[in-house]
Parts: C-alpha cells; sequence; structure tokens
C-alpha cells in the first residue's frame, strides 16, 4: 500500500494536479440524479476565488468513481435526491482516493440519507459517519459558524447536521445532511432565496474547501 501511495502521488504532481487545487464533481451511478444544481460549484468556486484567495479552475470537472481521474483532483463534490450505488471497484477506487488523501463532500439535496449512508459502507466497512461538534475546526476555517452547519432549506424541518468519516483523525469524507448548501450556492433565481441566507451557504462551502486543502 505505501509503495502504491508514492508512485501515486508522484504521478498526481508529474501530471499537476495542484496546479490551481482543482475541484471535481462525481458521477455516481443507481439513477440518482448526481448533475442536479449545475450553478451550485462554479459560484463556490467564484465566491472562494474571491473572498478566500483560492485559484481553483472556473468550471469543475466531471469524473466518475471508478476512474483513476480521480486522483487529480484533491476535492470531490457529490450531490443529487435519491439513490446512490457504488460497485465494490468503485467503492475500492474511492477509499484508495481518500486515504491517499483526497477529500469527497457529499451534500444531501434532498433524500440521499439512506442510500448515502449504505454506499459508504462499503467504502469503509469498518468505519460510521460520526457528527462533528460545532467546535469542529471545519466551522471556523475562514468564517465562524458557532451553531454549527447553517440551515439553508427546510426539507424535513430537521436540524442540520454534518458528518464525517475519520482516518486517524484526519476527516476524509464530509456528509451534510439536513441543510442543502448546494441550493445555496446555486443562482439567485433559482430558488429565491434570501441573500443572507444564500451567504451563509457560501461562506459554509468556502470552510469546506478551504478546511480540505488545508488538511
Amino acid at each position: 500500500m505505501k509503495k502504491y501511495l508514492i508512485i501515486l502521488f508522484l504521478v498526481i504532481s508529474t501530471s499537476g494536479m495542484l496546479k490551481a487545487q482543482e475541484v471535481a464533481i462525481l458521477k455516481y451511478g443507481g439513477g440518482g440524479d448526481w448533475y442536479s444544481n449545475p450553478t451550485a460549484l462554479p459560484n463556490l468556486i467564484k465566491f472562494c476565488n474571491q473572498n478566500i484567495h483560492t485559484s481553483l479552475e472556473p468550471s469543475p470537472a466531471t469524473v466518475e468513481p471508478g476512474s483513476t481521474d480521480i486522483f487529480q483532483y484533491p476535492f470531490l463534490h457529490m450531490t443529487g435526491h435519491g439513490n446512490v450505488f457504488f460497485s465494490e471497484e468503485e467503492a475500492a477506487n474511492l477509499r484508495k482516493y481518500l486515504l491517499a488523501g483526497g477529500f469527497l463532500h457529499i451534500d444531501d439535496n434532498y433524500g440521499m440519507n439512506e442510500f448515502v449512508r449504505r454506499e459508504l459502507k462499503k467504502v469503509f466497512p469498518d468505519k460510521e459517519l460520526e457528527e462533528l461538534p460545532s467546535s469542529h475546526p471545519l466551522f471556523s476555517a475562514a468564517y465562524n459558524f458557532p451553531n454549527g452547519l447553517p440551515k439553508i432549506h427546510e426539507h424535513d424541518g430537521l436540524r442540520p447536521q454534518a458528518f464525517g468519516i475519520f482516518e486517524n483523525d484526519r476527516l476524509l469524507c464530509l456528509f451534510t445532511y439536513e441543510s442543502d448548501l448546494g441550493d445555496g450556492w446555486e443562482d439567485p433565481q433559482v430558488h429565491n432565496d434570501p441573500e443572507d441566507v444564500r451567504q451563509k451557504a457560501l461562506q459554509m462551502g468556502a470552510n469546506i474547501l478551504k478546511y480540505a486543502f488545508s488538511n
């Protein structure tokens, strides 16, 4: 495994993975709408480049979980409304990616919870999603959220929660639930969210990106 990781990072570094701290959208199987919120990630990238001095490519790439292409992107974003399915090969590839230093953010657009939890058990059979306390550094990486994850859309009226999978105290995977940050990142006319709500969503998104690239 160590030999694999050394070779992996040599390949990544020579291919220019960090030339602009790139992010990508994860195109998963199972019939869920992985392509939802098309303006969300570009808007978040623009916000981060303007406000927290990142140098992200303005248009995120699209990658599949079973492809070696995921190793070119230190940050993967995943969203949707329904079913998610990873084959055993895809789960193994995602596990290698995350243990090698990659980061996966899953933002529940509504209806993903049961499927995400089921499929993450394929990726890490021996790990559980743990709720992040409001004191976690993620909530103060760039902007302060003393009460933790902000509520952007009502959905089932439950409190917003951030869950993580860890390896030796490093956060590998973040699952944001009952918040719907991505809807808040979209163009204003898509959901007609008040500007202060959109700002909270964008600021929390900036925290996630900054934290992922700094840890």
